[in-house]
């Protein structure tokens, strides 16, 4: 059966000390919600209703998803009042899953195990069995093992104190049962609130079949309340990528300290030091070797490369049995091709590095072509930017450019052609040529050194 979701992100957050909205920071570089969104459109719900409070433009401007249905909740007067506000947009004949915007763990494994359990009855609860469940509301059950009602601590009865499975706030129900059920929901209580844990009690009443499902682990339901829970779903988000990468061929030398805020994907027989941090989309293909301290975003690295520490690679395509850094920065645009090397303190931009051609100290590579087999000396500098536009510098195959040399562009350097160091070349040069551009050395005999005064 067709399924819709409600997630309830109107809270402000207040202990997050911030002014962006609680379900906004990041878990694993996505936002809380947005990860939510993203593991219930992995199950193809029909629609996804976000109950929106504080922070609403910056909510609209960050989150974003197929089929999402925008409901305001412009006063916070409790989950079932948060539920009300999308009600409108539940259809009689479907299930809805009701889920929390600050448990950004969840996994589409439990959640589908959910929806299964709903499959065989009229309200389904994820359920969660606790050590000490103190201020938590207990699963009461009857006899035959049915849910019959949800007991606040304060409430509970000294039997009840002893029970450890508690509500976790998410649930799915038929999406008549739920419109009815939250049309009789009464604000008479202390805080003057509408509780949506109160349809159980209806449901009860009405003779439904009430049943739970349970995570595989407790971190998937808990909840965002300060930046401390924050840093620790953080820490199980990277501790489970960490343990897939290890299943997927790669060695990690610490697992505690690799960061993965994206998607990574593995060859066999990968390694990867100590503090990498990896953003966006990156592929890494087989035989790969990451040194310690290295940034990857969104590039693809083929088969045994090596990237030395302490070096960063974004929006880059790195071709088989090449070696980037240390210390090295490829950024947007950058291309190695097959054997390549960059060395320490080179930046490439907009820049393809032809097969086996080598940068291997302190150069920037900027809007570039440069040749298979070119050597490209210490301290070169493409010199792309004239304060306006932008302009290419081409070096052919086999070219050799000296140290400390400047390419003025748009200029190129012909095939297996030399520039001398030191040079500042503002023309062509032809292939096979020497151009040597810098002044002629001057020596005078019997300088007087300055003393000092």
């Amino acid at each position: 059966m067709a399924f819709s979701v409600v997630v309830l992100a109107a809270g402000k957050g207040t202990r997050m000390k911030s002014s962006l909205p609680k379900v906004l920071h990041k878990v694993g570089g996505v936002p809380m919600v947005q990860r939510i969104i993203n593991t219930v459109e992995s199950m193809q719900a029909s629609a996804v209703h976000l109950v929106y409070g504080h922070g609403g433009d910056q909510l609209q401007s960050t989150v974003s998803a197929d089929n999402l249905n925008w409901c305001l909740q412009s006063e916070q007067l409790g989950t079932g009042h948060a539920v009300q506000q999308a009600a409108d947009h539940v259809k009689d004949d479907e299930d809805v899953l009701i889920l929390v915007g600050d448990a950004p763990l969840i996994t589409q494994q439990t959640l589908q195990r959910l929806v299964a359990v709903k499959a065989a009855c009229d309200l389904a609860l994820l359920t969660v069995d606790l050590d000490d469940p103190t201020g938590m509301g207990r699963i009461v059950r009857g006899s035959d093992g049915n849910i019959t009602a949800i007991v606040e601590h304060k409430d509970a009865t000294e039997e009840q104190h002893r029970i450890k499975e508690i509500n976790t706030g998410m649930m799915m129900m038929n999406g008549a049962d739920l419109k009815r059920w939250l049309g009789n929901l009464s604000n008479d209580n202390a805080q003057g609130e509408y509780y949506l844990t109160d349809v159980i009690a209806m449901a009860a009443a009405e003779g439904k079949k009430i049943q739970a499902a349970q995570p595989d682990e407790v971190i998937e339901v808990e909840g965002v309340n300060n930046r401390e829970h924050l840093a620790k779903l953080e820490r199980a988000l990277q501790k489970w990528q960490a343990s897939a990468l290890m299943h997927g061929g790669a060695t990690l030398a610490d697992p505690a300290r690799v960061d993965i805020r994206g998607k990574v994907t593995t060859g066999q027989d990968v390694f990867i030091d100590v503090n990498a941090v990896f953003e966006g989309t990156v592929e890494l293909g087989n035989n790969v070797v990451i040194g310690p301290n290295c940034l990857l975003k969104d590039c693809k690295i083929g088969d045994d490369v090596t990237i030395e520490a302490n070096s960063m690679i974004e929006q880059a395509q790195v071709d088989s049995a090449c070696t980037v850094g240390p210390y090295a920065r490829l950024r947007p645009g950058a291309v190695m091709h097959k054997g390549a090397k960059v060395g320490n303190f080179v930046e490439m931009k907009k820049t393809v590095l032809g097969e086996g051609a080598k940068a291997n100290h302190l150069t920037y590579l900027g809007d570039a072509v440069v040749g298979a087999r070119a050597n490209i000396g210490a301290g070169t500098i493409t010199c792309n930017y004239d304060g306006v536009n932008k302009s290419k510098t081409v070096i052919g195959t086999n070219a050799f450019v000296g140290s400390n040399s400047s390419l003025v562009a748009p200029v190129e350097i012909g095939d297996g052609a030399t520039v001398g160091a030191g040079s500042t070349i503002t023309g062509d040069v032809d292939n096979d040529a020497l151009a040597v551009a810098r002044g002629r050395q001057r020596n005078i005999a019997n300088w007087p050194r300055p003393q000092k005064k």
